[in-house]
């Protein structure tokens, strides 16, 4: 485990997914990206088998993978790339993946998420959809790959997270909005901090060679915004009075967007790097929540945090088994 300094790298705000891993070899990698249909996730499957790796897009709907599988087929040394179902706010579905898979895995990229739901929805088990989503399934993955992920030697496991954490900790004593009034970016916001304190609690992996780091992608126009209705994107600025899409000055290609996933993902920079937080491919210091810029808060770094989070994940997923 690396418990040094910050971690620095010759990497940027304007970097790409392809540049962070140039000239790194990945074949005969096996890796999973969840939600590597579209956007950043399309990006971060494009450059990992573009180096080699072996890429399982994970998605609710295979059927949006196969152009990207046919263009990568088509890329000189590029490594296989194919779908396989999974809906992470099914927990039955996440379990017929985990089944599936044989042998080792070498990097997961929890990369698939959703924001903002308008209204309290719930998952067949009662879960507040977002959290379910954006950590409770993605920890159910990770946890019922483990045993892949110890038996590639030194895996990764890398976590989208968003600025988003800073907005709201962990609320363990109404994680689902059942007593306190339902807001869509505090519900967004809490799951991004578990997130966080997901990677930084998987330090109890690190003696079975698994790593495991968070990350801000940074603001790129995709299809997480699709439940922010057009006056939300026009008070964000990044629509004009057509409903034509209008990025910022400070908003990333989703190839930008990427490279801090693909950073965290491959680079020899972060070998035995575990249970940091990284934006616009660095990794960053700890700021007040309410800090105006970049930054982690430190409540999504709070050790004790992150482990009462792990025992709480573990004992809603075994209930969720044991009621079935």
């Amino acid at each position: 485990m690396n418990t040094g300094s910050r971690l620095i790298t010759p990497y940027d705000f304007d970097a790409t997914a392809t540049e962070v891993i140039d000239g790194v070899d990945l074949a005969g990698r096996r890796v999973v990206v969840t939600g590597g249909a579209s956007g950043i996730g399309a990006e971060t499957v494009r450059a990992l088998a573009v180096a080699g790796a072996e890429v399982t897009v994970a998605t609710r709907r295979p059927e949006l993978v196969e152009p990207l599988v046919r263009e990568l087929a088509d890329v000189p040394g590029a490594g296989l790339v194919r779908a396989q179902a999974l809906d992470l706010a099914d927990l039955s579905s996440v379990d017929a993946f985990a089944r599936a898979w044989r042998g080792p895995l070498d990097i997961l990229v929890a990369n698939a998420g959703i924001m903002a739901l308008p209204e309290r929805t719930l998952t067949d088990a009662g879960w507040e959809m977002q959290l379910a989503t954006n950590f409770l399934g993605h920890f159910a993955l990770a946890d019922a790959l483990h045993a892949s992920l110890r038996e590639a030697g030194s895996a990764r496991v890398v976590v989208v997270s968003s600025g988003a954490h800073r907005w709201a900790s962990f609320d363990f004593d109404d994680p689902h909005f059942e007593r306190r009034p339902y807001d869509p970016w505090a519900a967004y916001g809490q799951s991004k901090t578990a997130d966080v304190l997901f990677a930084v609690g998987a330090r109890r992996w690190a003696v079975d060679g698994i790593t495991a780091n968070a990350l801000n992608p940074g603001f790129i126009l995709t299809n997480l915004q699709r439940h922010l209705d057009d006056d939300t994107m026009r008070a964000f600025g990044v629509m004009d009075e057509d409903g034509n899409l209008t990025p910022l000055p400070h908003y990333k290609t989703p190839a930008q967007g990427a490279a801090t996933s693909v950073l965290l993902a491959a680079s020899p920079l972060l070998d035995a790097v575990t249970g940091r937080y990284f934006e616009d491919n660095q990794e960053v210091q700890a700021v007040r929540a309410d800090a105006e810029g970049g930054g982690v808060a430190a409540h999504a770094l709070d050790p004790a945090a992150a482990d009462r989070l792990w025992e709480y994940a573990q004992d809603t997923v075994r209930a969720w088994s044991k009621a079935q």
